[in-house]
């Protein structure tokens, strides 16, 4: 093998390991998402086809804000700003959003989407968040909560700040059931995407641990245990686009 090959040999058990929960999860993720942050949106559009754009938009929705339209709202898992921004313009809207992401160049390079005054990036890790206990009156997490080291501790930390009353909302993968659009999904999710997601964002094992951290992460069922053991009440989920992503939510009473 030459030393490019057996470079990228070890990328890619790094991305393998990472995507099932070693303990350089954490590392591993901040850095490949701080290097992809430059391309990371046109990525999003062009391997989704812009239906992740519709996904954030029901996620949205689900999170009933109308509720307490004034209230602190957290982002989390951010990264560039997304489902911030779209929050924010939601007509009626009248409060704050913290978006938290511990990759500073994703929330860099969502920089001018909103306005600072409602939207606030902040330096975080999903797991110690700088936010008081009972402080938020709901959360959202589009395509972030497989990438934190530790998922328990991760919905534990959402629970604490979230006011009683409050709603936490997860926009995530997941993969089909129906044999005909599961086999196409995970050719294309497996085959194609690395491929194209290797080439424009010049990053060789970025977007082999994207499908590799879907394929480790719980089932829908198993997610929504995993939030009614971490205290949410309500628990339900509604699969999105044949199942190729699933938006769960829960309430902290």
């Amino acid at each position: 093998m030459t030393a490019t090959e057996i470079e990228a040999s070890r990328e890619a058990q790094e991305a393998r390991a990472a995507a099932a929960g070693a303990p350089g999860k954490r590392q591993y993720v901040q850095r490949i998402f701080s290097e992809i942050a430059p391309r990371y949106d046109l990525l999003n559009r062009l391997l989704s086809l812009g239906i992740d754009r519709q996904w954030r938009k029901v996620a949205l929705r689900t999170l009933n804000w109308e509720r307490v339209s004034d209230g602190t709202y957290l982002d989390l898992c951010a990264g560039t700003l997304d489902v911030g921004t779209e929050l924010s313009r939601r007509p009626g809207f009248r409060g704050h959003i913290v978006g938290a992401d511990f990759a500073e160049p994703m929330l860099r390079a969502g920089k001018g989407k909103a306005s600072p005054d409602v939207l606030a990036p902040v330096v975080a890790d999903a797991l110690s968040l700088p936010l008081s206990s009972n402080s938020c009156a709901g959360a959202i997490v589009a395509f972030g909560i497989r990438n934190v080291a530790s998922l328990d501790a991760g919905l534990a930390e959402v629970y604490r700040v979230l006011k009683p009353g409050a709603r936490f909302v997860i926009l995530e993968f997941s993969t089909p059931r129906a044999p005909l659009v599961r086999g196409a999904y995970l050719f294309y999710f497996h085959r194609v995407l690395p491929v194209i997601g290797g080439l424009i964002s010049g990053h060789r094992t970025a977007y082999k641990y994207l499908p590799d951290s879907v394929a480790n992460f719980p089932e829908t069922e198993e997610l929504a245990r995993r939030m009614t053991a971490a205290g949410f009440t309500a628990v339900s989920y509604t699969p999105q686009t044949f199942g190729i992503a699933a938006i769960h939510h829960g309430t902290k009473d």
